[in-house]
Order: structure tokens, then sequence, then C-alpha cells
């Protein structure tokens, strides 16, 4: 029997559902354990590997193609249910960062390592198969809680949620519980994304009613917060690598905002002064600066106000 159909019959025994027994959950595990159509299974490793890396292989290696758009179809039929069964564990990165990767579990490469090409693991299950079964509920709760230790807690309109790890959540986090209290006291989060869960909070209604007019094209700025007694809204951009508030973010915002008649604040975050030099010839004239690092101050561009609408 060949590996792809090993590999679905060993999917099939660790109860998986139909959907993810399918070619490509098949391929996607045997192109993690860089295991070549010749390769023993004893020699599977569970090496750090991009979504990218896995078509790559299975491409080469197996000669299917899959195009380099479909990558958010191995997350969601492969990537996510694998993790979830404690089958794969990833990295901890933003999902929007080049450095995330994916890897085969420890307890789930022993199981693989003992599949053989006689397909002696689906008929009479090894040792470390039975073990992986024995031992499931609790390998996905330890993964789970790994998943969740990763993430950080952060306070929005006195609820409580949490933000995936990375250097832009980090940033969020900060511009809502140190720049918001500080420079737009008793505000209210509208909207806020997350790089997994991109409408972590939004306020449609409320958007709305403030004459927000925004349609599947557009993309709102990362925090935006209502300051209600002086009318004030903050549009602000969480940066770490992309996204200041240039001339042409401000025409965008102005167009999705035309029939809003609060006051408009435009806000480029930065998490430190290094990172605020990089982008500081692209922002645009009359915005504001905020820099976590020194959370006490602000940097206006030109004009006679130092926080205000434009």
């Amino acid at each position: 029997m060949d590996k792809l159909e090993i590999a679905k019959g060993l999917l099939a025994d660790l109860g998986m559902p139909p959907k993810q027994q399918s070619v490509l959950c098949a391929l996607t595990l045997l192109a993690m354990a860089k295991l070549e159509k010749e390769t023993p299974w004893s020699e599977a490793t569970n090496d750090w590997i991009r979504i990218h890396d896995i078509i790559g292989f299975i491409s080469s290696k197996y000669g299917v193609i899959y195009a380099e758009n479909s990558r958010e179809t191995f997350r969601k039929q492969a990537m996510h249910p694998f993790r979830t069964a404690a089958l794969i564990e990833d990295n901890g990165k933003a999902t929007n960062s080049p450095n995330y990767r994916y890897r085969l579990t420890s307890e789930f490469l022993n199981v693989i390592r003992e599949v053989n090409d006689d397909n002696s693991c689906v008929s009479e299950p090894g040792v470390s198969l039975q073990q992986f079964l024995y031992n499931h509920s609790s390998l996905t709760e330890i993964y789970a809680s790994k998943k969740a230790m990763q993430k950080m807690p952060v306070r929005i309109n006195h609820q409580e949620f949490t933000f995936s790890p990375g250097k832009h959540n980090q940033l969020q986090k900060a511009i809502i519980e140190e720049f918001a209290p500080r420079f737009a006291p008793n505000s209210e989060c509208l909207y806020v994304g997350d790089t997994i869960q991109k409408d972590l909070v939004k306020n449609v209604s409320k958007l709305a009613e403030l004459g927000f007019e925004i349609t599947l094209h557009d993309k709102m700025p990362d925090v935006v917060l209502y300051r209600e007694d002086k009318n004030w809204i903050y549009f602000i951009e969480s940066i770490t690598s992309v996204g200041p508030m240039d001339p042409k973010r401000i025409i965008e915002i102005e167009s999705m905002t035309r029939n809003v008649s609060a006051g408009k604040i435009y806000i480029s975050a930065f998490l430190d002064f290094a990172t605020f030099k990089k982008f500081s010839d692209q922002l645009a004239w009359e915005t504001e600066v905020w820099i976590a690092d020194m959370p006490d101050h602000m940097i206006h561009l030109n004009g006679d106000k130092f926080l205000g609408p434009r």
C-alpha cells in the first residue's frame, strides 16, 4: 500500500472526521513529516514548516499541484483540525507573520515513526498509536492550554478579551490600555481586530449611527475609539511593519466616513522610537504619533493644535 493510502488510514484510525481523511490532509501530514514516497516512516521529522513549504513539497514529491492561493483551504481543512486534535502545534507567532510555522507534536511524531509500509500500523495499532489514543483527551487539553497561554488578555469596554500573540496585537493592547486612558479618557472602543479574529470588537450599530459607510472592500483602521463628551473619533493604526497614516490612508478613511460629523483624529501608533523613525517620512501632516515606549507623550505633525480633530 502506498504512503498516501496509509496516511489516510492513519487519520481514520485516529478518529478524525471524514473531511480530515482527505487526500489534501493525508498529503499535508506526509509533507510535515518530510516523508517522500521512498522515505521510511521511521525517518519522519517534525521540523517547523510553513504552508507555502507544504504546498511545494506536495508538488515536487507527490506531483499534486495546489495553487498558492489555496493556503486558506489548507488552514481550514488540515491545520486547524490537526492542531485541535494535538497532531500539530504552531510556534505562537502572529498568523500574518512571515515567521509563522507549524510542526508535528512530538507525541504524534512517535506514532508516525511506528508506521510500516505494509500497513501493519493501521491493522494492528503500534504502541505509540495506542498510547496516543489513550492519552488523547489530555493531549488536546495540553496543546489547547499552550495556545491559550500564548494569548494576551486585554480589557475592552469593561469586558475581557484575548489577543493572539504577536507585535501587532501587543501594540493594539497598549493602545487600548495605555493610550486610551491618557489621551481618550472615557472613550468607547467601536472597532478593533485581531490577527486571527478580524472583527474582535465591532459596534456596527454605533458606527452606523455616527455615519460610517463600510463595505466589504473597506479596510477599517486597526483601532477606532469614540469619545462622546467631545464627539471625537480616534482612527488609530497599529504599525509594526506596514500601514502608517500616510496621505493615501487618510483619503481612504475620509471616503469611508464622508457622512461622519464627529471630529476625526488620525493617529499612527508605534511600539518604539526606532520603528517610528522608519516611517517618519511617510506620515501625513496634521496627524498624531503615539509611541508605546513613551506612553505619556505624543508627536503632532504640524498645525496649531496638539491633539484634536482636523
